[in-house]
Order: C-alpha cells, then sequence, then structure tokens
C-alpha cells in the first residue's frame, strides 16, 4: 500500500498546483520537493536532503523584507517600536497562520512528513508549517532572485503587516499582556491550565486571570499556544476598555 507522502511524492507537481497558485510563482520541481521535505521524512527514506539549508536562507529573505518594509512604512517609530513590530510578523505563529492559507488545505497538505508525524498531527504543527513557509521563500529566492521574493512576502504577509503595529510585543501575548497589567496597576496574570484527549493528541485549555478574573480563554494544541492565545483575548479585552477595566476586572 502506497502511504500519501509516496503518492505525493510520486505524482509530481500537479499535485502542487493550488500551492504555487497561492503563492503567485512557479518553482522548479525538484526545488519544490526539497522545500518541502521535513527532516522526518527524510531520515525515514534514507537520508534524503532535507528543507533545513532553504529554511535558513529564507529566514534571511523574510527578515529583511519585512524589516525594510517596517522601517519605511513607520518613519515616527523607534528602534524598539520597530523591533516589537517585526516580532509580531516574524514568529513561529505568524508564519504558521501564513501557511495555512496557501492553496487548498494549506501548506501543510503538501509537506513530506515521516509516520511519527504523520501520526501527531505535524500537518498543522506551528513550528513544521513555519519552517516550511521559510524554507518556500527560500526556494523562491534561489530561483527568482531577492525582488521577486520580496513580492511574494509582501503579498502573503500584507495583512500582518497591517495589523502588526497594533499587536502590542509582537505575538508574544503574554509579554504584551503582563506590561499592560503592569502599567494598569492590575498585578501579574495568572494562566490555569487543563487537558484534553490522549498522550499523542492533547488539547489545552489556558485561562488567564487578572486581578482574580477570568479575562481570556485560549485552546491549543501545546500549553504555551493555548496561553497565548489566552493572553491575546484579555490584551485587547484591557485595551478596548476604555477606562482601563475589562469585564470582570475590579477597580
Amino acid at each position: 500500500m502506497t502511504s500519501d507522502n509516496t503518492a505525493v511524492h510520486a505524482s509530481g507537481e500537479e499535485d502542487h498546483r493550488s500551492l504555487l497558485a497561492a503563492l503567485g510563482v512557479e518553482i522548479e520541481s525538484e526545488l519544490l520537493t526539497l522545500a518541502l521535505t521535513h527532516r522526518s521524512y527524510a531520515y525515514e527514506n534514507g537520508g534524503l536532503p532535507t528543507n533545513e539549508r532553504l529554511e535558513f536562507l529564507g529566514d534571511s529573505v523574510l527578515g529583511v523584507t519585512v524589516t525594510e518594509k517596517l522601517y519605511r512604512a513607520h518613519p515616527d517609530k523607534s528602534e524598539g517600536d520597530l523591533a516589537k513590530i517585526r516580532a509580531s510578523v516574524v514568529n513561529m505563529h505568524a508564519l504558521a497562520e501564513v501557511a495555512r492559507q496557501l492553496g487548498e488545505g494549506g501548506l501543510g497538505a503538501h509537506l513530506l512528513l515521516g509516520k511519527g508525524e504523520e501520526m501527531t498531527g505535524g500537518r498543522d504543527k506551528p513550528s513544521i508549517l513555519a519552517d516550511g513557509m521559510e524554507s518556500i521563500l527560500g526556494a523562491i529566492h534561489l530561483e527568482h532572485g531577492i525582488e521577486t521574493a520580496r513580492r511574494v512576502v509582501l503579498d502573503l504577509f500584507a495583512d500582518l503587516l497591517e495589523r502588526a503595529p497594533r499587536l502590542g510585543a509582537g505575538l508574544d501575548w503574554k509579554t504584551s499582556l503582563q506590561e499592560l497589567t503592569a502599567e494598569r496597576g492590575a498585578g501579574v496574570p495568572v494562566y490555569e491550565i487543563a487537558a484534553t484527549g490522549p498522550d499523542h493528541d492533547k488539547e489545552f485549555t489556558a485561562t488567564v486571570l487578572v486581578g482574580g478574573s477570568p479575562l481570556g480563554i485560549g485552546v491549543g494544541r501545546s500549553k504555551k499556544e493555548a496561553e497565548q492565545k489566552a493572553a491575546s483575548t484579555a490584551w485587547n479585552a484591557l485595551s478596548d476598555s476604555a477606562d482601563g477595566d475589562a469585564p470582570g476586572l475590579g477597580a
């Protein structure tokens, strides 16, 4: 019986039409396969080359493109402010968010994964999606050069770049929330975690308490992801409240 990964690998680039359409650029078949080859698949198939070198390159392409865009778009921002804004665009969760929107099934549907990662939900793991996103950007740069790679980055990350200035300390929502509660004199946020499901497929629910009152709930595949989502909800609730008191937060 042929595995899904083997089928994708053997049937060629037609499987990747929706991905390439979402990127708005062609990538030569062999280079695209390399960009999609996670180390777990490579190790299970005789030590094939992995996408990690392309990931290294793509990280730099993404970083310089986003940095230059923010520098030009926000001439009034300090270095520290620009660094925080950049952190909201160049991070694992932001990259995974973009990757999930790439064609039918997102980037995850196209990745070549080992059996272990396949069984544990690897196609939607933020870390794997983020690495794959950077690898794709590295491949685009290699084949088409920096100008095309820059255009692709700006197209794919346009929404995040627009939202970035109001994301607090990047997508590190826990840091953002702690800074905001300190500013409001509301104390240090406390996180309560609950987990459900079997060990290989747990789902975590985080509730963040500020001043003893629950202000946000988040659900994720890891404790960190759940806490970040809960902190995001609480940060927005506090930020949106006109008088600084979110619902449930005492004076």
